[in-house]
């Protein structure tokens, strides 16, 4: 899988690689569709008959449109104070980790019925995999910045950043994420009345290593450069949701620590919600990664996940890809995941959850009609151990509704 054609052909040195990034989607789960960006064949133009909205109107022919968000920012050491360095115009640094942009009425106006999201991450001073993640803020009409643990916030994508090394190419990695579930966030009219809608950027670095390992990094701070643009054409009918709650954003989710699950012991989370009034099709929007990269960590154990909606089973899966070798080639640094040889299927499949440099799957769980009231949601893995109270599941979670 690839970025779609318009954006592996802007004449951007940022996407020089981006052609054939991204892989196959992580093992199959039932009952959900993974919107990680993972359609292929057919990449469409925008040419087909009507304007892509659905009612039969023929003389509007919508071009597909790239939309830069962030270009090129620099990321500095997640545990140290924020730094003071400039950002480019619009960008608003939150953290080291946490860069934001408010949309403009342009780029509003600019979103058609799909929608892919494409991240661009830049080797610096920072030579290990680290997570990284796309999210939407909610804030306040006019407010010039904000405080992200005071607005809603929804979690619309997550990767891992390869073993990267400044000094040898390629310098950067491309993800790609269909995200088509999010056109109805940003053209919901209630919604962009009472808030402006900002895109958020993270990615956690430390140079620590990379200050003694990578020449030219001594006494370095600067963990990566990151870039954010999104492609939207009419090539499908948009999709009909307008109401969103947002339930979780990248909270704890393991068995040792006091509120990361149901109890002491027990690897369940469970999440209580309330729909306002009755829905006549509603899905679920769920991301979770497993990390602990101690000896027996979770990182390396891929387990059954079980999801259930209101008591019935609506998703079960077990993160990982068949393979991790198509991302050998952003891994430049020297690591014990990839090892100096390429590893068969079997191997990678023996202890692989994820793949640096590769997305994590944005899993959507239709749920269809649903009444006014409470409901329970409960995500389930059974066999997690968190050896000597190490590793975590970041988990996040939304619900869109019509």
């Amino acid at each position: 899988m690839s970025l779609p054609a318009p954006l592996a052909a802007i004449p951007c040195a940022c996407l020089l690689t981006i052609v054939g990034a991204c892989a196959s989607p992580e093992g199959e789960g039932e009952g959900a569709t993974e919107a990680n960006g993972t359609a292929e064949g057919d990449e469409s133009s925008g040419d087909g008959d009507g304007d892509g909205d659905g009612d039969g109107d023929t003389d509007t022919k919508l071009e597909p449109e790239v939309i830069w968000v962030m270009e090129d920012v620099v990321f500095y050491d997640g545990y140290a104070a924020t730094v003071d360095e400039p950002v480019p115009e619009g960008v608003v640094r939150l953290s080291n980790s946490l860069h934001a942009v408010k949309l403009s009425d342009e780029h509003l106006a600019s979103i058609q019925t799909t929608f892919k999201i494409g991240v661009v991450v830049g080797a610096l001073c920072d030579n290990y995999d680290r997570i990284g993640s796309v999210h939407l803020a909610l804030v306040p009409k006019g407010a010039p910045t904000y405080v992200p643990a005071e607005v809603e916030r929804v979690e619309l994508a997550r990767f891992i950043t390869p073993f990267m090394n400044m000094n040898k190419e390629p310098t950067t990695v491309p993800y790609e994420f269909d995200a088509d579930n999010v056109v109805p966030i940003l053209t919901d009219d209630e919604l962009l009345a009472e808030y402006d809608l900002w895109f958020e950027l993270s990615i956690f670095g430390v140079p620590y290593a990379a200050n003694t390992e990578i020449p030219g990094c001594e006494e370095r701070n600067d963990t990566q450069l990151g870039s954010l643009l999104f492609y939207t054409d009419s090539a499908e009918p948009a999709e009909d949701f307008n109401h969103l709650l947002p339930l979780a954003i990248s909270e704890s989710f393991n068995n040792y620590a006091e509120g990361a699950s149901d109890e002491l012991g027990v690897t369940r989370k469970t999440i209580e919600f309330e729909l306002e009034q009755d829905t006549d099709n509603a899905q679920l929007v769920l991301i979770t990664s497993n990390h602990g990269a101690n000896a027996g960590g979770e990182e390396y154990i891929r387990r059954e996940h079980y999801v259930y909606v209101d008591g019935d089973l609506a998703l079960q899966y077990k993160p990982g890809r068949d393979s991790c070798e198509p991302f050998r080639k952003y891994n430049t640094q020297g690591n014990g995941i990839y090892g100096p040889s390429p590893k068969s299927d079997e191997e990678w499949q023996s202890f692989s959850n994820w793949c640096p440099g590769d997305v994590i799957d944005t899993r959507i769980i239709p749920w269809g009609p649903a009444s006014a009231g409470v409901h329970e949601f409960v995500i389930d893995v059974p066999d997690a151990t968190f050896v000597d109270g190490q590793g975590n599941f970041p988990f996040s979670l939304y619900v869109q509704a019509q």
